[in-house]
């Protein structure tokens, strides 16, 4: 039997692009026994043909064309790796709509129109594959479409932004404030120039709309996501949340419950005896409950040149193994359901505040008093440290519809007896 070759084109040479150059080229000495194929990359397109020739070894195959990767027969796996919506969205729908699978790390892309790019490589017998969208090198888009397709998911918690997890840990570890872990992040090459999409949330909250809708098979996109960065949290809070058994992450929160999905990026309290709570630094995880397999902890580099890259790869040798066999577009999109979801006032949470408040006799009872009067039950409340005629509480609270919460603090802040509220953050779990 003579060796078989498929041909792939690579769009982007960037980090993420780069690393998938390097693997490959690793692979091709076992790739035929492992896949039976060798995968050769005929086309890389890029921007500045100049810069991208001091890259790779193969100058030659470089273009700035796409009609000239769109147009060839002989290509089979276009992999997307130039981020973006556009002109991502239009090369994968051409590459699509032309018979070529496609492979993409694209999570902004496929949060916002993920339906719409399954539903056109389903109807041209396609492979739409995006292992790398989440979580980079840890595999967790195929475990949730196959391996664990045969529980019913309730929910999906998970630590999906390693340069806030770093931030965080840097909080934590070393007593730093926030402007100083992110200058560290910076410096250290974990955060961008422009670090907004990580320290909002956006990024996470990307991850966690695909996700959900793998999960619970119904669509959800970021839109759909309520999204808090870590950008208010203080070194302060860190330390009374440790003083609680806690630790606070950053945390993509998604349940299937019987009224409709939730589904939320927030800083939150983690008891520090939560798998979760051991996650630093730039790694990443993802905790999984299903009604069969209970819960399940996926950990990793969740991002980065080669452990992205090892994704990406992973997902062009199991098109390899289709186009082999004749079965591409296998497995097509997993959301057959249209559950609703959930208003964020509705959402029950706990959760943790610090008050600045008068040191007078009675004030205690006032603020409980309003709290009670909009359902906010107190399970801890703890008086820290004075200062001149001011106390600082810290209260935790049963959980709550967040309506209710904020309806109560909005009545707090307008309270003469209260100077401030300095911190409010969610926390992750049931009371212990």
């Amino acid at each position: 039997m003579s060796k078989k070759v498929i041909n792939a084109a690579l769009l982007g040479l960037g980090t993420v692009g780069t690393g998938v150059y390097k693997v490959l080229k690793n692979q091709e000495a076992e790739m035929e026994k492992k896949i039976g194929a060798t995968v050769k990359l005929k086309k890389i397109l890029v921007r500045n043909l100049k810069k991208a020739a001091a890259k790779i070894a193969e100058p030659e195959i470089l273009t700035n064309n796409w009609k000239e990767i769109l147009e060839d027969e002989s290509i089979d796996i276009v992999i997307e790796v130039m981020g973006g919506i556009e002109p991502a969205k239009t090369y994968i729908m051409e590459a699509l709509k032309a018979g070529k699978n496609v492979v993409t790390a694209n999570k902004d892309l496929v949060a916002s129109h993920g339906g719409e790019l399954l539903d056109c490589a389903a109807a041209n017998q396609c492979d739409f594959l995006f292992e790398a969208a989440v979580a980079g090198g840890i595999p967790i888009i195929r475990p949730l479409k196959q391996c664990l397709t045969g529980n019913h998911l309730s929910e999906i918690v998970g630590i999906v932004n390693g340069t806030t997890n770093f931030i965080l840990t840097k909080m934590t570890q070393e007593n730093m404030e926030f402007a100083d872990a992110l200058a560290l992040a910076t410096k250290l090459g974990y955060a961008e120039a422009d670090p907004t999409a990580d320290i909002q949330g956006y990024d996470a909250g990307r991850k966690m709309a695909i996700m959900a809708s793998i999960a619970f098979n119904s669509r959800v996109t970021f839109e759909n996501v309520a999204t808090e960065g870590i950008t208010r949290i203080s070194s302060k809070d860190i330390r009374y949340a440790r003083d609680l058994g806690c630790v606070i992450k950053l945390l993509g929160v998604a349940r299937n419950t019987d009224t409709g999905i939730e589904v939320s990026v927030q800083p939150m309290l983690v008891s520090e005896k939560h798998p979760l709570a051991s996650v630093n630094d730039s790694f990443n995880a993802v905790f999984v409950h299903g009604d069969a397999v209970d819960d399940a902890m996926f950990y990793g580099r969740g991002a980065g040149e080669l452990p992205t890259a090892s994704a990406i790869v992973g997902d062009v040798f199991d098109i390899v193994r289709d186009i082999l066999f004749q079965c591409t577009a296998r497995i097509r999109c997993t959301c057959y359901k249209s559950l609703s979801i959930k208003n964020q006032e509705d959402i029950e949470s706990r959760f943790f505040m610090r008050i600045h408040a008068s040191d007078t006799p009675g004030v205690l009872a006032a603020i409980a008093s309003v709290l009670g009067k909009y359902e906010v039950s107190i399970a801890q409340m703890i008086q820290k440290h004075k200062h001149e005629e001011w106390a600082e509480l810290v209260i935790v609270t049963s959980r709550v519809k967040e309506g209710n919460f904020h309806d109560a603090l909005l009545v707090l802040e307008k309270m003469e007896v209260v100077q401030k509220i300095s911190s409010v953050i969610r926390v992750y779990g049931e009371e212990e």
